[in-house]
C-alpha cells in the first residue's frame, strides 16, 4: 500500500482513481500528475516502482496544497469570514446555506434534523 502526503492510497485501483483519495486532487490533478512524471493512464498503483511512486509523492508535495495544509487553509478562510462579521460569516456561524439557497423548505443538509415545534399541530379545521 503506497503512502502519498499521509493517505493511504488503494493498490488495486488506478493511479489516477487512487489519487483521487487524497483531499484537494480530483481526477483533472491526478491526470496532470500522471502526464507529469510519464505514468499510463491504464497502470494500477500495485505495478508502479517505488521511484515513480516517489516521484509522484514530490510533485504533489511541491505542486500542490492537498490534505491537511489546504483543510487548515479552509478552515482560515472562513473564520475569516465569521470574524469580520459578513454576511456569508453570518450564515456559517448560524449554521444556515451560504449561496442563497432556500431555506423556508430544505437546506436539511445544513440545518440538521427537522425539530418539532410545540403546538403546530393544534390547528382543527371544521
Amino acid at each position: 500500500m503506497a503512502r502519498i502526503a499521509g493517505v493511504n492510497i488503494p493498490t488495486g485501483k488506478r493511479v489516477i482513481i487512487a489519487l483521487t483519495y487524497i483531499f484537494g486532487i480530483g481526477r483533472t490533478k491526478a491526470s496532470e500528475i500522471c502526464v507529469k512524471i510519464g505514468i499510463p493512464p491504464e497502470r494500477r498503483v500495485n505495478q508502479l516502482s517505488d521511484e515513480e511512486v516517489r516521484q509522484i509523492r514530490e510533485t504533489i508535495d511541491h505542486e500542490y496544497h492537498v490534505e491537511g495544509d489546504l483543510r487548515r487553509e479552509t478552515a482560515m478562510n472562513i473564520k475569516r469570514l465569521m470574524d469580520l462579521g459578513c454576511y456569508r460569516g453570518l450564515r456559517h456561524r448560524r449554521g444556515l446555506p451560504v449561496r442563497g439557497q432556500r431555506t423556508h423548505t430544505n437546506a436539511r443538509t445544513r440545518k440538521g434534523p427537522a425539530r418539532a415545534i410545540a403546538g403546530k399541530k393544534r390547528v382543527i379545521a371544521k
